[in-house]
């Protein structure tokens, strides 16, 4: 018979933003149980940690790349049903796809996903005077993935990203400016939100270069 943990996890902004790490850098072993998420900012973890309720020991690891990162691993059969009953699997790397995410925690599911596979860039377009460029951009293994959120991103935010390019390492989908601040406004709106810090403020230095206005800081301190 399974055991039934007493835990039990509902859709919460701190939910949808462990989720989105955990479609990122996380992994679900085939045990049923066992959960465990990679990173190399030790901060992104303790804000895992703190979205889920628990207090969970990290430990230095290696990350996919074989840098040095930090990982945590835990045993939660509720947050591991939880997880699956999403669409979350085992060895997801290449498999995973469309997730079952509540509209109203979509935000906070991508603000996750942005800390975790995301990236920001910008620069000047060399073939247009003046011309200031900056982007955002996930990054995943599945190119089936990247179309789930591409098309949710449009029908949610009405953004149109680049199409789905093959790196040398996985599939990219990327925002120009204009989207990428429309996705800016979006996945940060609220109070009381978790977010890698590192992250939020070299994203709103190329906004700050461009004119934008930015959204009042608004985090969660643990």
């Amino acid at each position: 018979m399974r055991y039934t943990a007493k835990r039990h996890y509902q859709w919460s902004p701190e939910i949808a933003y462990s989720v989105g790490l955990i479609a990122s850098d996380g992994c679900l072993q085939s045990d049923g149980r066992h959960i465990s998420l990679t990173s190399v900012d030790m901060e992104q973890l303790e804000n895992f940690s703190f979205a889920i309720g628990r207090k969970l020991p990290i430990s230095p690891n290696k990350n996919k790349s074989n840098v040095d990162a930090y990982r945590i691993q835990f045993s939660d059969v509720a947050f591991y049903d939880f997880l699956t009953s999403i669409g979350v699997t085992p060895r997801k790397s290449l498999t995973i796809g469309q997730l079952n995410i509540p509209n109203k925690y979509y935000p906070h599911f991508l603000r996750g996903l942005f800390d975790g596979d995301g990236s920001t860039n910008a620069y000047f377009d060399k073939r247009w005077k003046n011309s200031y460029m900056y982007y955002i951009s996930f990054g995943s293994a599945s190119a089936n993935f990247l179309q789930y959120i591409s098309s949710n991103n449009m029908r949610l935010f009405g953004v149109n990203g680049k199409s789905i390019n093959k790196t040398t390492r996985a599939y990219k989908l990327s925002y120009a400016k204009k989207d990428s601040y429309i996705l800016y406004k979006n996945i940060y709106k609220g109070s009381g939100i978790f977010y890698l810090p590192r992250k939020r403020l070299k994203l709103e230095g190329f906004i700050k270069q461009n004119g934008d206005a930015i959204i009042l800081d608004n985090a969660r301190v643990p």
